[in-house]
């Protein structure tokens, strides 16, 4: 395994042991402590409020014969379509249904995961709650009223060491056969952005505009299955895009690797400010929150990010709606504007610092990510590791940026 992802699995590891430390003097799962109340708490996150919604009347849902209740709930969360990702390992609650030739769909912005399986009876819907965590629903697809239901079975899998031991997203690499099935002998591994692209997008399909030079079958893990002896075959792949996939439940053919990798580190950042929120209510203020604090302030930075192997087109669709949801200031910058050539983003910031669940940190916690994020962007500060490639200039911008759309950001 690669030097970066190795220093990320220790990370992880440190994050399972602080896990276990808050829960010292708590005999339960650390969701269910008192200061917590994940499965009986009090939601504001945006599924809860459409499921209200379309409890009390207020909001119908007509059901599509080809695709049931998939449109509709984009349109009621605001999700693109554009943003569609295809996994075709069998992962997830309804993995029997998947495969290589019926991958399941996901679509996804800053808060809220929906995954869509053809001819499978449920909608997926993950949604981060800004106290909560990731809270999980399904929606039957045959429903003549459809309603939304909540599912605590699901944090059997997404409370772990790759959610930081909170509820939270997966975002894995995994080897898997020319069935999707996942061959753990080969290796899995979670995803960031600190992963070298070699080792992302095992069992995902990964589309491009053009055809990028640097991205051949084995410049990334996605496309590609394994047989018993170990040899890999893209026929998957050639078959997929063969295959008309609008013509039989699929809105698109496409998994743009841009897409694929705004996925990959906001996944990695919903589960960062869910673990410091969690820590600052279970636990006094100590050393391993003004670790959390460092560590969630140089993830939002893109510190050590791995660029692009080639670079990239972001799908014109997809860049349009980020942007549309991000603040710029009044040079029309905004941390939303896609590089995809040198980096993922044009200024090194994410976007996903202004989600409601990073403004629902408390305020004594934001500064102290804030303090640490300008020792980063200082230019009299000594360089942090892997920022290297960030030039005065960029850090001077995402200081005028940060300073101009964060009202609470120190001036």
């Amino acid at each position: 395994m690669r030097q970066a992802w190795g220093g990320l699995l220790l990370w992880s590891a440190a994050l399972s042991a602080i896990a276990a430390g808050a829960q010292d003097h708590w005999p339960g799962v650390l969701h269910e402590h008192p200061a917590i109340q994940y499965s009986v708490g009090p939601t504001s996150d945006r599924v809860a409020k459409l499921s209200e919604a379309l409890a009390r009347g207020t909001r119908s849902f007509e059901r599509d014969a080809r695709t049931g209740y998939l449109l509709p709930v984009l349109n009621a969360l605001g999700l693109s379509v554009d943003s569609q990702l295809l996994v075709f390992s069998k992962t997830g609650v309804q993995r029997a249904l998947i495969n290589p030739q019926n991958p399941r769909a996901l679509f996804f912005d800053e808060s809220v995961v929906v995954g869509y399986v053809p001819g499978a009876p449920l909608l997926e819907l993950a949604a981060h709650d800004p106290q909560q965590g990731v809270l999980f629903y399904t929606l039957d697809q045959g429903a003549a009223s459809p309603s939304l239901t909540r599912r605590t079975s699901c944090l059997a899998c997404h409370v772990s060491a790759s959610t930081l031991e909170v509820p939270g997203m997966l975002a894995r690499s995994n080897a898997v056969d020319d069935g999707g099935n996942v061959l753990p002998q080969l290796g899995s591994n979670d995803v960031t952005h600190l992963t070298p692209h070699p080792d992302r997008w095992g069992g995902y399909y990964v589309t491009t505009e053009t055809t990028a030079l640097g991205y051949n079958q084995r410049a990334h893990a996605g496309n590609i299955t394994f047989s018993g002896n170990g040899n890999t075959s893209n026929q998957v792949f050639i078959d997929w895009l063969n295959s008309s996939p609008e013509t039989h439940g699929y809105l698109s053919g496409s998994s743009d690797i841009v897409a694929l990798q705004a996925f990959d580190h906001q996944m990695h950042a919903i589960n960062l400010i869910t673990r410091l929120n969690w820590e600052s209510r279970v636990a006094a203020p100590d050393a391993t929150m003004r670790r959390l604090e460092r560590e969630l302030a140089d993830y939002l930075l893109f510190v050590g990010e791995v660029p692009p192997s080639a670079a990239l087109t972001p799908p014109s669709g997809f860049s349009r709606s980020l942007e549309v949801r991000t603040p710029k200031d009044h040079l029309g910058r905004s941390f939303a504007q896609i590089d995809a050539a040198d980096r993922l983003l044009r200024y090194p910031c994410s976007y996903m610092i202004y989600s409601q669940a990073f403004d629902g940190l408390p305020a004594e916690i934001k500064q102290a990510v804030y303090r640490r994020m300008l020792d980063v962007l200082s230019n009299d500060a000594p360089r942090a590791p892997g920022t290297a490639h960030v030039t005065a200039d960029d850090r001077r911008a995402v200081l005028e940026i940060l300073r101009e759309t964060k009202a609470d950001f120190p001036g």
